[in-house]
Formats: structure tokens, C-alpha cells, sequence
């Protein structure tokens, strides 16, 4: 890959350009006239440090029409953007690749509104996702989205990615939940659709191309979204399988008999838990080794009710020799100490080192084999071992039972290129096989740009390619990455 030629080289007046634009001091970081190496590092790097750019220039508007100007002088003197929010993905998608300039949505962060009656919250695309929720807990509703990242993730990279996370099984994606979008397109244009109405069947619903566009199209800086109610009852189960047939039986019995009431349903593997025992050095919740946990929440309006329903489930799953062992949290204490080893995964796997992650969906029957088959293929090759000169400490899936999406990650004690050819394509070609997706979250960004073909035929690239061009047709939008 080349830097694209038809981009513009920054220079001083285009510096100066937004510092008068913008207001100067903390609104933009000038790399151009001074060395702002440190300043600039958290904007070129992703979170897991494996993709780096090389932009000289930062800016932070501060509302929509700051965006717009913005986005208009980049079209007209042909500048490349990149859109950046919490920085928290994992393909790549919100770091420049080269000189691009990071436009981030830092500082547009209001909440706008909120109806309490519908449940419509409407806020800039800025705002971190752990305080929307915040403030949502105190009007008794939910955002429908939960994610690791809560803390620092920003509500339009969500819906640029079309994140997913752990509460899709009871709420939904983001395609159904998102009401309505305020977008800067790349010559400056503000298009507001920031309705609120939950049937508006008049033309094109075009804020569907901009979830889940990852920027290429152009910036969301406000969302309309709609906001369930937050249940007054939530309980946690966790226990063990012995395999993942069983596995699958269980999550049919619990579809089955906690039906209206089920939130969540997480696999987890042994070695996963493995691994968060051994970098945490926390007591297990269940005695024994087993080579699968899962982990059900339930969310209703009775507590009494609902946990009865949870334990008769427990009763019935372990007396049929479903399960092999399991436990109930009796307070709040409890359910985020079950949690925490669903979700302390993560950042357990980079103990070591690296991690190669794929993020992706299989059809259910199969979801697990994806992960026996890469842990043969690594071992057979000798890049699995405890000591120093394997690359690769575990191979482990994890992730939704509820929406097929398997976390494939790979812990490694260094990123090495013998692991990565054993890895790519052969993940895309075993996903592809089976009629995935490559890319179940966090889209495609720089990472699986040249396997797009593995989850999308050729006549749909070729319309995708057809509406960058109509909507950015200078290309400057978050360019190098999918279209």
C-alpha cells in the first residue's frame, strides 16, 4: 500500500486555517511547525499499539458546524480525515494510516435530549457510552449497548462500527435501536435526520449506510436512539459444560424457559478461564477444571420471580446432565464478580504479549470448531509451547451465544509473522466455507480490508464502491481502509 498521491501535503497555512477556524490552544495539536510527538502518539496508535500513523495534526471541533467547515476546506484542498472517537477498536478503522488528519469528536459531547415517556435520547456523537448509560440509570432506562470499552468508547464510533457487545440477545443491533443521525458528509453538507419518530416510512432510510460505516461516508456527530427500560430485577448463573453440544443444549433450554427474561448468554472456554485464573490468581466461582462455562443473565420486573425461574432452569439443566456444575450470585457483589470473568478475558489475554483477535459470526452448529480447528493448525506447526520459543502461550473463543459471534483470540508472547501466515487467510477461507462473516463487530477497517471478498460478493462490493463514490467522491473519508 501507498500513500494516495491526490492527497494534499499539510503545510503551515493549512495549520493555521484551523487554529483560526477552531480557536487554537488544546482544539488542535500542530505537528506540522513543531515537534508534538508525545501529544500525537495516543491519536496514530490503536489501544493494542498494532497499527501506527503518522499524522502532524489533531483538531477537536466543538460543534456540528465547526465539523461542517472543517470537512468543507479538507474537500476543497483535498486533505485526507480520519474520524476518531474513543479509539477503541481493533481493525485498525480509526488510525490514520499515513498523514492523514484525525478529526476527533472529543469534545462534542452533549447530551441533548431526553424523553422519558418514548424512551428517545438524543445526544452528540462525542458522549462516552459508561456516562450516557449513567444518565440513564437515573431516569430508570438503558442504553442498549454495553461493551468492555464502556469507559472510554464514544456513541458515534459505536454506531460507526455498528458495535454489538453483550446486550444485542435482549435489545438488538443498533441498525434497529438508532432513530435517527445528524452527519457531516465530506463537502461540509449537514445532513439532519436526527428524528426521533419510531415509524418514519417516507424514502430511503439512509442512516442505515452510515452504521456501521466506519467514517468512510462521512461524521456522525449526533445520535437519536431508542432507550428501554432499565429492569428493576437482574440475576446471574454461571456454571460448566462438558462439552459444546451441551453447551448448545443449554442455550436452547434457556431460549425455551426464561424465554422473555434472558439478556444474555456468554461462552466462555476453559483455556479462557484459564488464562483469567492465572493472571488474576481469583478464586473460581465453580470447583474443578471443565472445558466450557457459560454465563446467563436474566433482566425482569420481579427479583423473587425471576431468580425462581433462573434456579428451576439451573435445576433442570443439571439434573439432565446438561450441566455439570453451576451457582447463582445472590447480590449485586456477586454478579459483577461472575462478570468479571466473562468480561476480565480481554484484558487478561495481552498478559503475555500480543493477541491476534477475530471478531466474527458462524452459524451456531459450528461456532466452536473454528477454534479447535486454528489451535490443531498453530500446535501442528510448533508455535504452541510454555517456553519462550513459541510464540503462542493458548488459542481461546469466547463471546455471544446469542447472535453466533465467537471471540477467536490468539495470546501470543510476541506478534509474529509464522503465526500470522498460519492464521490469514485460513480463518477467512474456514469462515467463508461456512457462510460467516469476517467481521461480526468492530467492522473491517485496515485489517481485513483485503478479505472483504471472504463475506461479501462481488456485485455487493461493487454497489459499496458505488455509494463511497456518490457520497465522497474525492475520497478524503478515513481513506485506505475497506472501500
Amino acid at each position: 500500500m501507498k500513500r494516495d498521491t491526490r492527497f494534499s501535503q499539510l503545510n503551515s497555512r493549512h495549520v493555521q486555517y484551523f487554529k483560526d477556524l477552531l480557536g487554537g490552544g488544546s482544539a488542535v495539536i500542530d505537528g506540522v511547525s513543531v515537534d508534538a510527538s508525545a501529544d500525537l502518539e495516543p491519536f496514530n496508535s490503536d489501544w493494542m499499539r498494532k497499527y501506527k500513523g503518522h499524522t502532524k495534526l489533531v483538531i477537536k471541533p466543538a460543534s456540528t458546524e465547526e465539523i461542517s467547515q472543517a470537512l468543507k476546506y479538507c474537500n476543497d484542498n483535498m486533505l485526507a480525515v480520519v474520524p476518531q472517537g474513543g479509539n477503541t477498536g481493533l481493525v485498525g478503522g480509526s488510525v490514520p494510516v499515513y498523514d492523514e488528519i484525525v478529526l476527533s469528536t472529543s469534545r462534542i459531547n452533549t447530551i441533548r435530549s431526553f424523553d422519558p415517556v418514548a424512551g428517545t435520547l438524543v445526544v452528540d456523537a462525542g458522549c462516552i457510552l459508561e456516562s450516557v448509560d449513567q444518565f440513564l440509570a437515573d431516569k430508570g432506562y438503558i442504553f442498549p449497548l454495553d461493551l468492555g470499552a464502556k469507559g472510554s468508547c464514544q456513541i458515534g464510533g459505536n454506531v460507526a462500527t455498528n458495535a454489538g457487545g453483550l446486550r444485542l440477545l435482549r435489545y438488538g443491533s443498533l441498525h434497529g435501536n438508532v432513530l435517527g443521525l445528524e452527519v457531516v458528509l465530506p463537502d461540509g453538507t449537514i445532513m439532519d435526520d436526527l428524528t426521533t419518530l419510531r415509524k418514519n416510512n417516507t424514502g430511503y432510510d439512509l442512516k442505515q449506510l452510515f452504521i456501521g460505516g466506519e467514517g468512510t461516508l462521512g461524521i456522525i456527530t449526533g445520535v437519536s436512539i431508542l432507550c428501554p427500560q432499565r429492569s428493576q430485577a437482574v440475576n446471574v448463573a454461571f456454571f460448566a459444560l462438558e462439552s459444546f453440544e451441551k453447551v448448545q443444549h443449554a442455550y436452547r433450554e434457556a431460549k425455551q424457559q426464561l424465554s422473555e427474561i434472558l439478556s444474555a448468554f456468554e461462552l466462555m472456554d476453559g483455556r479462557s478461564q484459564d488464562l483469567v485464573h492465572n493472571v488474576t490468581n481469583k478464586k473460581r466461582p465453580l470447583e474443578g477444571d471443565h472445558p466450557f462455562y457459560c454465563l446467563i443473565e436474566t433482566s425482569g420486573s420481579n427479583a423473587e420471580h425471576d431468580k425462581e425461574k433462573l434456579h428451576q432452569f439451573l435445576e433442570h439443566v443439571m439434573s439432565e446432565e446438561i450441566v455439570s456444575d453451576g451457582t447463582l450470585a445472590d447480590n449485586a457483589s456477586q454478579m459483577q464478580s461472575l462478570w468479571s470473568w466473562r468480561e476480565g478475558i480481554t484484558e487478561c489475554l495481552g498478559h503475555w504479549g500480543g493477541v491476534y483477535k477475530y471478531d466474527v459470526s458462524i452459524p451456531l452448529s459450528d461456532l466452536y470448531e473454528l477454534v479447535e480447528d486454528t489451535r490443531a493448525r498453530l500446535s501442528s506447526a510448533g508455535l504452541v509451547g510454555d517456553t519462550n520459543e513459541h510464540p503462542v502461550v493458548a488459542v481461546v473463543g469466547y463471546g455471544h451465544m446469542g447472535d453466533s459471534n465467537l471471540h477467536l483470540n490468539v495470546a501470543t508472547r510476541r506478534f509474529d509473522k509464522a503465526v500470522e501466515e498460519k492464521l490469514e487467510p485460513f480463518v477467512y477461507e474456514w469462515i467463508a466455507k461456512r457462510n460467516g462473516s469476517i467481521s461480526a463487530e468492530h467492522g473491517l477497517g485496515l485489517q481485513k480490508k483485503p478479505y472483504i471478498g471472504y463475506s461479501r460478493s462481488e456485485t455487493m462490493i461493487r454497489l459499496m464502491k458505488q455509494i463511497k463514490e456518490l457520497f465522497d467522491p474525492r475520497g478524503i473519508m478515513n481513506p485506505y481502509k475497506y472501500i
